[in-house]
């Protein structure tokens, strides 16, 4: 693809999406600092528009052939902003504590380990597609966080809201094992092999 096209595609709705992602981090941790119940619903509604936008960057960049380097390079980025950032936010305001801060950490490492062998696994030319599983990881994770976004005004509203929200995220943080697996071990083979 030529400099030019690269240029044009900068503000295609599919990256403007994920500018639009990165965007709603600082807005999603200023909620952190509104008191009361209007913090939980405008966290989860920043949080829910975001992990919408995250479906639709990559659909319509497929179906209007509009992939550039610069979305395939953003849109991982802004994806692991958002989660952090709101794992972030519910370890300060306590709502993940305890035995919780364990799936957080699982999380948040694999995303770490990720990137890593993402950057690695691409200077050696080597592609690892995202499974089914791991789509159906990040769908399970995003419900977690804003189940967990929710609390405690959510919890007042439909009870059992919290504990639906801790399930959710211990079976993403499974998940989260078994899919970082499949990166561990395609990187692994190619750095044994190099050697």
């Amino acid at each position: 693809m030529t400099q030019h096209a690269e240029r044009k595609l900068a503000f295609s709705l599919p990256n403007l999406l994920t500018y639009g992602r990165i965007v709603a981090v600082p807005a999603l941790v200023a909620c952190y600092y509104i008191q009361g119940d209007l913090s939980n619903w405008l966290a989860l509604g920043i949080f829910t528009a975001a992990s919408i936008t995250d479906f639709f960057d990559g659909y319509l960049a497929r179906i209007w052939s509009q992939q550039s380097a610069l979305g395939r390079m953003l849109d991982p980025i802004a994806d692991k902003l958002l989660v952090a950032s709101a794992l972030l936010m519910l370890v300060a305001n306590g709502v993940i504590n305890g035995w919780l801060l364990w799936a957080a950490l699982i999380i948040m490492s694999r995303e770490m380990l990720v990137s890593g062998l993402r950057e690695y696994l691409a200077e050696v030319e080597v592609s690892v597609p995202v499974t089914r599983i791991a789509k159906w990881k990040t769908a399970m994770q995003m419900v977690a966080i804003g189940f967990l976004l929710s609390v405690p005004a959510g919890e007042k509203l439909i009870p059992g809201v919290t504990l639906l929200g801790y399930g959710l995220l211990w079976l993403s943080a499974a998940m989260t094992l078994y899919t970082g697996y499949d990166y561990l071990r395609a990187g692994i083979t190619h750095v044994l092999g190099d050697g």
